[in-house]
Parts: structure tokens; sequence; C-alpha cells
């Protein structure tokens, strides 16, 4: 299958509006801004009353005023080329639908890759020494700057680095290749996320809590990660990231449970699974990345959320896909969509794969419908930000996934 170009969420969002007649949606694209602010200016939601379309008149409160979306950051002219991908290491997945993007920014990466490094070693003690090759060949950097090219500052840019270098820790040394494991795997969980939603307690045990955020290294990594997302992202935005965060944790314990009971899921069973164990959280953070905020009552809509629940859902697959090989060569048996899809539809290992890419593409075309109904019945500056933003995620996974080649590597399918 030839790759089908740029994202039509990122390239012709004005056509669409153009065939579905709403020409307001046009004129929230074409609009000129100022520039995006710093992270401690960001837009702050003042909580007081309803707001959004169609609630000005009851509203007691208003958000502070978002700015439009500035011009370099707007979807290109319908119809206008993508921008050529380098010869980057790595090839797609055959057969896969995605968007290519050019090489992110190697000033910013550099700059990310070097922050990041410090705060795992100074400011966390992460990991220790004979971790750094795995550390380094995760590419955090590479992979942030590729997920977020309308991120104002480097400083914006690590806030999403810092969540997802913490994420990893979690998964890894709760979860997977460092010690992890599905016994007390819930305790574990509960107490880290408790870096993330503070414990409200009696003064006799909260200085007890507090010490046992610098327990281990995960609980390390999600406090202080958080404590900078908190100071540069409003109120709601870091609630909704913590609610995400009881969804990712939430996954991770129904996968816990079936390893220790043997249960091979059913492909529905682990598609639900992977609903909630999945990079959802990374995409929800984008307006905060970007340095503005799409509204809690217009994240919160059904609309929405189904648009980011099929983002997270489409790139969780991409990580099963280029993952296969990796995880097969894992000891014990190591859920992924091929391989449920061998067991329970009864498949060669080819034939569940090839599946797979399938399940994967319908997850993509939904995503991308579902947001392009979104933009035509809501089109004010802030969702269609959103949702390129979230698109622009999308595309730049993928990106990290396929050029990752000291991580994955593909099957001999083909």
């Amino acid at each position: 299958m030839p790759d089908p170009g740029p994202s039509p969420l990122t390239a012709s969002l004005p056509a669409a509006a153009a065939r579905l007649g709403t020409d307001v949606l046009a004129r929230a694209l074409a609009a000129p801004a100022p520039g995006a602010p710093a992270p401690q200016d960001a837009p702050r939601w003042i909580p007081g009353g309803p707001s959004g379309l169609g609630t000005t008149t009851v509203s007691f409160a208003r958000p502070a005023p978002v700015p439009d979306p500035p011009a370099d950051l707007l979807p290109d002219p319908a119809g206008a080329p993508a921008a050529t991908p380098s010869a980057a290491e790595g090839r797609p997945v055959p057969g896969l639908y995605f968007h290519p993007i050019p090489d992110p920014d190697p000033v910013r990466v550099d700059e990310v890759s070097r922050r990041i490094k410090d705060w795992a070693l100074d400011e966390v003690q992460l990991y220790p020494d004979e971790w750094e090759g795995q550390f380094d060949g995760f590419s955090v950097g590479r992979y942030m700057v590729a997920c977020h090219p309308d991120a104002p500052t480097v400083d914006h840019l690590m806030l999403a680095t810092r969540l997802m270098v913490a994420e990893n820790a979690v998964d890894d040394c709760y979860c997977e290749d460092h010690g992890g494991s599905p016994i007390g795997l819930g305790g574990r969980l509960l107490m880290a996320h408790t870096a993330l939603d503070p414990l409200h307690t009696v003064p006799e045990y909260a200085p007890a809590w507090a010490d046992s955020l610098g327990a281990d290294a995960p609980r390390r990594a999600y406090r202080s990660a958080m404590d900078y997302f908190v100071r540069a992202a409003s109120p709601s935005q870091a609630d909704r990231f913590r609610h995400d965060m009881a969804r990712l944790h939430m996954g991770y314990l129904a996968e816990a449970a079936w390893a220790e009971t043997g249960h091979m899921p059913e492909v529905w069973e682990y598609l639900a699974m992977r609903q909630f164990n999945n990079f959802r959280p990374c995409p929800t953070i984008t307006d905060a990345v970007g340095g503005y905020e799409l509204p809690a009552d217009l994240h919160a809509r059904p609309e929405t959320q189904r648009v980011i629940a099929l983002a997270g859902n489409a790139t969780t697959i991409v990580n099963d896909l280029y993952s296969y090989t990796k995880e097969l060569s894992s000891p014990g048996v190591h859920l992924n969509l091929p391989v449920v899809l061998a067991e329970r539809e009864k498949l060669s290992e080819r034939d569940a794969y090839l599946k797979a890419v399938e399940v994967h593409n319908d997850l993509m075309h939904a995503f991308e419908a579902a947001a392009a109904e979104l933009a035509a019945a809501l089109p004010v500056p802030t969702v269609l930000r959103f949702l390129k933003g979230v698109a622009t995620w999308v595309d730049g996974n993928h990106y990290w996934h396929r050029t990752n080649t000291f991580r994955y590597s593909l099957p001999d399918f083909w």
C-alpha cells in the first residue's frame, strides 16, 4: 500500500469545511494570531459556570481568552504536497495506513535529549549505569519533538518528555523488563499514582506518605514530572492527565490479572484492555505542550473523547506491530494483537499479523472521520488546533516506531 501522504486532518480541513458549507471553519483556520504563551502564562480556566458554545449568556465567569492558532501551525492548504521525510533508518510496516512526516528539528532533539538525561540522572536518579544504553536507545528526544512540533519552547517539550520517561519507568520496573511482575502490581501502582494524585490525609500519617514518594525510581520520576507539569498546566489540564493515567493503570492491572490466571483474552477483550493500557495520556496533553488550553467542557464532550480514544487505540496497535518481534523474543507469552488474533481466530502468525494491520487501519480511518466530523460541527480555534495536535501526535508516534531500530524490527512476513 502506498503511503497516503499528509494526514487529512493536517492538510484538508479547509477543503472539508468548504464541502460541508462550514465557512466558519475555513475562517478560523486562516486567522492570524500572536505567538503562544510561555508555560507560566498558559491560559487558566476560571471556575464559576458553564462555558463554550451557546453558554456565554449564562456564564458567571469567563475563561481567559485563547488566541487563534498561530499561522505556522495551521493545516496546509488542501492539495498541498506533503513534507518529504528523509531517508531515516527503519521501514514502515507494509500495508500500514500512516502519514509521513519530516525528520524532527535536530537542534531541539539534541537539547531535549540533553535535558532529559540530566533530569533522569541528577534529579530523579532514574536508572543505574548499566541501563544507560537502553535509555539512550529509547530516543525520547526525537520522539517528543516529532510528536509536538508546535511546542513554543523546549520547556514546553520537556513537560511531555519527563512524563513519557516516567511512564516508561513505571512500565519497565513495575510491569515489564526490569523486574516487573503481575504479582502485587496493584499495590505498587496505587502508591505510584499518589505521586500524580496526592494523598490528603491526617497530619500523623502524611510524612510517611511523602517519604514514600522517593522510595523507588518510578515514584521519584512520577513526582518530579508531575510537579513540572502542574506548574505549567491549568488545574483542569492536570486533572485530565491524572484521569487518563488512572485509565492507564487500570489497563496495566487487567493485563497483569490475565497473566496471573493464564487467560488468553478474546480479541474484543484485548482491544478493550488496550483502550486503557495505551498511549492516551500522551496526545491528551497536546494543548498543554502547545502552550494553550482546550477548555474542560469542550474536552469532556463525547465527540472529543471518541477522537482521543481512537487516536490512543490506533497508536497503541502501531506499538503492537513494531514491537512484535521484540516481544516474541522475551520469556513467556506477551500479549499483543497478532498473538491474540492467532490464538483466538486460529490464524497463522503471518495472517494474524496482517489482520492486525487491517485493524489498525480501520481504527485510523475511524479516528480521522471522527475528528473531521468534530471539526465541522465545532469549528472553534482551540478545538481545531487540538485536533491537529492529536493528529500530529499520531503521525509522530508512527515516525518514532518506524525509525527506532534500536528497539524494533519487523517480522519476515513479506
